[in-house]
This record gives C-alpha cells, structure tokens and sequence, in this order.
C-alpha cells in the first residue's frame, strides 16, 4: 500500500572548516542549486562565526528528493583573508553534486578545505 502522507524533508545542513587556517570558514559564500531540469536557487548566504550556514534549508525548507549541487567561493574566501593566492588560483569554487533519495533524512555537508583541495562528505547520517 502506498503512504499518501506528505513526507517532511530532513533538510540539508553545511558546516565549513577552513584546514589550513585550522579554524571555522567565518565568511565563506556557499551557494544550493535544486537541479531539475534548471538549475534552481536553494539557498544561499555565507557562514557564520562557527562555519555554519544558517538557513531554513537545513529544517527542510526547499528540500525535495532530487540531484543538488553546492558552490563553495573558496579562492574569494582566501583572498578577503588576505592570503596571496596564484593567477589563476588552483580552487576557485569548489562544488559538489549530491543526490537526495531519503527524504525524511536530514543531509549534512561538512566542508574542509585549503587553497589546494577539499573534502566533503555526508556527514552525521
């Protein structure tokens, strides 16, 4: 028998940690794409003091089953530090596709990165 109760999203939660300082990503932009057939505007804003973005999106606010991708303006990020990065810098954005089948679960992001690589997993599942 099919469930016909509208099933709440889990929602989809960022934290960013910036590795080579060693600290949170206080100021990091982070962009969330809906990608379904267009490229759909989710949520965005930068992290706070603690590396987290703050937004409805991770109470569910947005979220349905489907394929996401998220930006992360890591050589921005850099810069505004005030670190000398290379013409063209080696990341610029970092972004990740993901897919969301589990509606009900929630999807945590964590984000590590220097100007020379990242990792990003689902975390806390």
């Amino acid at each position: 028998m099919e469930n016909t109760k509208e099933e709440r999203a889990g929602g989809i939660s960022i934290h960013a940690v910036d590795i080579a300082g060693g600290v949170p990503a206080a100021g990091l932009s982070v962009q969330l794409w809906r990608l379904d057939g267009c490229r759909t505007e989710v949520a965005a804003g930068r992290c706070d003091k603690d590396g987290l973005l703050r937004h409805p999106v991770s109470e569910g606010a947005g979220v349905v089953r489907g394929m996401y991708e998220v930006a992360f303006e890591v050589g921005t990020f850099y810069r505004s530090a005030g670190m000398s990065l290379p013409d063209p810098s080696f990341l610029e954005t970092a972004i990740f596709r993901f897919g969301i089948d589990r509606l009900g679960e929630h999807f945590h992001l964590p984000f590590k990165f220097t100007p020379w690589g990242f990792s990003l997993f689902r975390g806390g599942a």
